[in-house]
């Protein structure tokens, strides 16, 4: 009897190999990292900096009339730093655990705020606008959009609980994302207005905020669009160039009559890398943002369906990762960060061929410009924090629309409580 029970206790307790293995690989968070979003990512960047060289090289030789490598590859040059700046510093956003930034999030959004205002007093003025600072190699407007998807994911954290009233729910955010904007629209950026606006909106919905004060946060920014038109050169003149130009493509503003011109000449398969003619004869901004354009015109409408493909790949991934985040602290960030980066590639891509009218957005990863470079990395960092401490690194079973839907489906007349919610929101 004795020595059977030793031989079952040492046959139980013996180390096991595969066992050991599994353990091992679900101890090291980094081999849990999305590998088809670092992949997307490590694309677009390369194929950024491919675009960016063919766009700016020529350019820069004609202005700078020097033979100066620096003159020449400068634009390339700058946006090559700002790429390393970015990568040494993401992998500090994606192993620093999410949920410890909370004391350093306030801090963040004040010294935010004091950029902005160090812009409207010291910033460089550029085409009517003052949106920079050091030279205008450097636009707080873009830091400001990261950090409000992080402020107001976790206020709406904080407030879960008090969102249904409008005195703890909708009028805070608004003052939050007021604030923001208001030194934003002074610059003026009117497209980085909006795009606070519409993301703290979306975060206001996921976290369960009632249908009612989203429709009335709806209404305002509505409100606000319409004044900005109204009131403001800028805002008019844009919206009737847009109505404009989709009457007739020949009265549309100037740099989208260039762009279609591009896309006509790329066709279907484009003329090949290098080979644009639009951006040496007069097409605005190609390195930045018309350089959709660009490659359309080298890459053909074979290349610009690509391109799209590669933003529609990062939602897919950023939502996966946030249906199943550890928490709904974690579940927000993710599809905000998400949501905000695959919302400026559309603006910038339809204003670009007049379906909207034109922001002056960036093509995130593609346009020249450091500040937009680094916050899209980190903010593609931030999804891989929440992706490594994710509770299950495998694909949701349900169908990611429906359970998007789930977050607002209603049951016999009446809203799922709470905790029904939050548990579609994530898996």
């Amino acid at each position: 009897m004795f020595p059977k029970m030793g031989y079952e206790f040492v046959k139980q307790n013996q180390s096991n190999p595969a066992k050991k293995a599994r353990q091992w690989l679900k101890d090291r968070a980094f081999l849990r990292l999305d590998l088809p979003l670092i992949l997307v990512c490590i694309a677009l960047l390369l194929f950024g900096l491919m675009m960016i060289y063919s766009a700016s090289a020529e350019l820069s030789f004609y202005f700078s009339g020097s033979r100066d490598l620096f003159a020449i590859y400068g634009i390339f040059l700058r946006q090559v730093i700002a790429l390393v700046i970015a990568l040494v510093a993401a992998p500090v956003v994606v192993l620093i655990d999410y949920r410890a930034w909370k004391p350093f999030v306030f801090p963040a959004a004040l010294l935010v705020i004091v950029m902005l205002l160090l812009v409207l007093f010291v910033g460089e003025s550029r085409f009517g606008a003052r949106r920079g600072l050091l030279g205008g190699s450097y636009q707080p407007a873009e830091l400001a959009k990261f950090v409000t998807v992080i402020y107001v994911a976790f206020w709406l954290e904080s407030k879960k609980e008090t969102l249904k009233e409008i005195t703890f729910g909708l009028i805070p955010l608004i003052l939050i994302l007021g604030i923001m904007s208001a030194f934003i629209l002074l610059q003026p950026d009117y497209s980085a207005v909006l795009t606070i606006l519409i993301i703290g909106g979306m975060l206001f919905f996921l976290a369960g905020g009632d249908w009612k004060q989203i429709l009335l946060l709806i209404l305002g920014v509505l409100i606000l669009g319409v004044l900005i038109i109204l009131f403001t050169d800028t805002g008019r003149t844009r919206v009737m160039n847009w109505i404009q130009g989709i009457a007739d493509p020949t009265l549309a503003p100037y740099q989208v009559q260039r762009a279609l011109e591009a896309f006509y000449k790329g066709g279907l398969f484009g003329v090949g890398l290098g080979n644009s003619v639009t951006k040496s004869t007069g097409l605005p901004t190609p390195q930045s943002d018309s350089i959709f354009a660009i490659v359309g015109e080298e890459f053909g409408l074979i290349g610009t369906t690509f391109l799209l493909g590669l933003y529609l790949v990062i939602l897919w991934r950023g939502l996966a990762i946030s249906q199943r985040a550890p928490d709904h602290l974690g579940a927000l960030l993710s599809a905000g960060m998400t949501s905000w980066i695959v919302m400026e590639a559309l603006i910038n891509m339809a204003q670009i061929v007049n379906l909207i009218p034109f922001t002056g957005n960036a093509l995130p990863f593609i346009s020249a410009g450091g500040s937009n470079l680094v916050v899209s990395i980190f903010a593609i960092a931030t999804i891989l924090n929440v992706c490594i401490r994710s509770e299950s690194n495998k694909e949701p079973k349900d169908d990611l629309f429906n359970k998007m839907v789930d977050l607002r489906r209603w049951d016999r007349g009446r809203r799922l409580s709470r905790s029904r919610r939050v548990s579609s929101f994530k898996q």
